[in-house]
Formats: structure tokens, C-alpha cells, sequence
């Protein structure tokens, strides 16, 4: 027989983000937030799962959006670009991501006062062609 000798089974050792069901590191964001705390290091454990866990929903919430606006640039990479318009469109991440992408451009945007009016582009008035020939 293998195992233990009187017979128990040593148990596997999981992680703390094993054991919470998630991806980001549980351990490493618990000992960032002990070096920061001005509490002597003093910071419960279920902070470091909570606070990991916000930041992988934050992250895969961003990670569909920035994916939808490469697929429908007809793109397989995601980069800042599809980044930066993902978060710009969406009213709740842009007003938590305040910062510069860095890489991602400027959101295009033309003030309504500039666009024509819905009667000249529905053949109302002339057009721009029509007028040029008289």
C-alpha cells in the first residue's frame, strides 16, 4: 500500500484562489494590500478575496467589450485601440476609468451642430453635386 504509514491520505495543498473559485492571485493581492494598510499590516483575508474578485469581474467585463469591438472591426487581436473605444462607449466604465490608454487614440465624435440637418440629406433641398453644376 502507498500513502501515509497508519493508513491517512496527505490532503493536496489549494490556493487561496483555488478555494475562492477564481483566477486572480488571492495571496499575492493579500500581501500588497499588508505592504500599503497603515495598520501595521493588518488586512483580513476576505479583503483579498473580495478585492479579488472586483478585479477579475472588472477585467473580464472590459476584456468582452474590447473583444466585441474587435470582432466587429473584423480583428482577431485585441489591442489599446479596442480598448480605449470599449470603455469610452460603456457610461459606468468610463466614469471609473478616467485615466489615458495608452495606445488607444481619441473617440471619434462630431458635434451635432455640425452634421446637416435630416431634410437637405433626404433630398429635400439640392444637393451638394446639384448645386455645384448650376
Amino acid at each position: 500500500m502507498s500513502g501515509a504509514p497508519n493508513g491517512s491520505i496527505k490532503k493536496k495543498n489549494k490556493s487561496r484562489s483555488a478555494r475562492a473559485g477564481l483566477q486572480f492571485p488571492v495571496g499575492r493581492i493579500h500581501r500588497m494590500m499588508k505592504d500599503r494598510v497603515n495598520l501595521h499590516g493588518r488586512v483580513a483575508g476576505n479583503a483579498a478575496i473580495f478585492t479579488a474578485a472586483v478585479l477579475e469581474y472588472l477585467c473580464a467585463e472590459v476584456l468582452e467589450l474590447a473583444g466585441n469591438t474587435a470582432r466587429d472591426l473584423k480583428v482577431k487581436r485585441i489591442n489599446p485601440r479596442h480598448i480605449q473605444l470599449a470603455v469610452r462607449q460603456d457610461d459606468e466604465l468610463d466614469g471609473l476609468v478616467s485615466a489615458t490608454i495608452a495606445g488607444g487614440g481619441v473617440v471619434p465624435h462630431i458635434h451635432k451642430k455640425l452634421l446637416r440637418k435630416n431634410e437637405e440629406m433626404e433630398g429635400g433641398l439640392m444637393g451638394r453635386a446639384d448645386r455645384m453644376r448650376r
